[in-house]
């Protein structure tokens, strides 16, 4: 993490949907807002080519944001150094993240 240019990966699976365009645009401030360095990622591309830059990039964590999950409530956010996938409801997802980046920066 001390060598990321971003703490976190914002990734909306499907920009140009009013509702992933709404919700990412909702997290992204409210990670912002506490603190934490995001790369929002709302190009065309398709969720493959998404990933695959992110983990280039090297960004620690990913918050993926499509609208499948948004129907459910959930959002998933992903540990690049473990792999570990969560299923959260958006404010518990930047509520987890805060934990998170926070611990990593004491390790630092």
């Amino acid at each position: 993490m001390p060598i990321a240019p971003f703490e976190v990966g914002l990734i909306n699976l499907k920009s140009g949907d009013k509702d992933t365009d709404r919700a990412c645009a909702d997290l992204y401030g409210k990670l912002e807002g506490a603190g934490i360095s995001v790369l929002y990622d709302d190009t065309e591309e398709r969720a493959g080519a998404k990933f695959a830059t992110m983990d280039l990039i090297g960004l620690p964590f990913q918050l993926i944001v499509g609208p499948k999950g948004l129907k459910s409530g959930e959002i998933e956010v992903k540990e690049r150094k473990s792999g570990e996938r969560m299923t959260l409801a958006p404010d518990a997802a930047v509520k987890r993240l805060v934990e998170l980046v926070s611990a990593r920066r004491v390790l630092a």
